[in-house]
């Protein structure tokens, strides 16, 4: 099916998919409905065997898009997304990210919950939800399984952004690279995998995710009630969100 924004291909045993809404591809319901109907159908082709999360322009993600985190539209915002990382934790292949500028937020969840994440040097990672009144349930729910746990809240508290050496350092991308030299080493790490077996492939993801299992339909699930059930019903959430749209600092009233 043709897509508004983003571009999903499969070629030669790799799906593509790219997020195509630049310069810094903010996620909206629109483009989180296209990943999940582009995701929902890939482990029924058996010589599949990886799927590249890229984006077009100077950013990977910017996160997913505040001006539809209004009352009338979180809840289906929030489910919308997080069926996402549902559809990519039941995904059989591996998964790799291939991340150029900021990924931030949403950006860094999506990124980040990648099996692999290819970043150029300029890259730039950080969930900075709470500046917005806001935490973000995937990384608190997920990032622990590959991360400290303290590192993951102190990124979720502060706000702060990293570089693409320190998330290396601190498990969040496996690999860092020159921008220059970005698509090279993807090309690289895509023909590693594809010259694998498809079989053997998806059964050591298998075993990797047996012997270090995530319960996300659980954990996920706990942070969304939070999210939507406490989190929205405060004055902050409501005050952050209206200081972001109208480019001013936050007032906070503490309830």
């Amino acid at each position: 099916m043709p897509f508004q924004h983003i571009q999903f291909e499969i070629k030669e045993g790799v799906a593509e998919l790219t997020l195509d809404r630049p310069p810094l591809n903010v996620i909206n319901i629109a483009m989180m409905r296209e990943i999940n109907s582009a995701l929902e159908n890939l482990n029924a082709q058996r010589g599949l065997k990886l799927l590249v999360i890229r984006a077009s322009g100077k950013s990977f993600s910017a996160g997913v898009d505040v001006g539809e985190h209004t009352k009338d539209k979180v809840d289906e915002m929030i489910k919308t997304f997080h069926r996402v990382f549902l559809n990519m934790d039941q995904l059989e292949i591996p998964t790799l990210a291939v991340v150029q500028g900021a990924a931030l937020g949403g950006g860094c969840e999506l990124a980040g919950f990648c099996d692999l994440v290819l970043a150029a040097e300029e890259a730039k990672f950080g969930q900075s939800e709470i500046k917005v009144g806001a935490f973000p349930p995937v990384a608190i729910s997920y990032f622990s399984n590959f991360m400290s746990p303290k590192k993951v809240l102190e990124l979720a508290l502060t706000g702060d952004v990293i570089t693409a050496r320190e998330a290396l350092e601190v498990g969040l991308a496996t690999k860092v690279c020159p921008a220059n030299e970005l698509e090279a080493e993807a090309a690289k790490l895509v023909e590693k995998i594809r010259g694998q077996s498809a079989v053997v492939l998806r059964l050591a993801k298998k075993s990797w995710k047996a012997c270090n299992p995530p319960n996300l339909v659980e954990t996920l699930g706990k942070a969304e009630q939070i999210y939507l059930k406490e989190l929205m019903s405060t004055r902050d959430a409501e005050e952050g969100l209206a200081a972001f749209l109208e480019k001013r600092k936050p007032r906070w009233e503490n309830r």
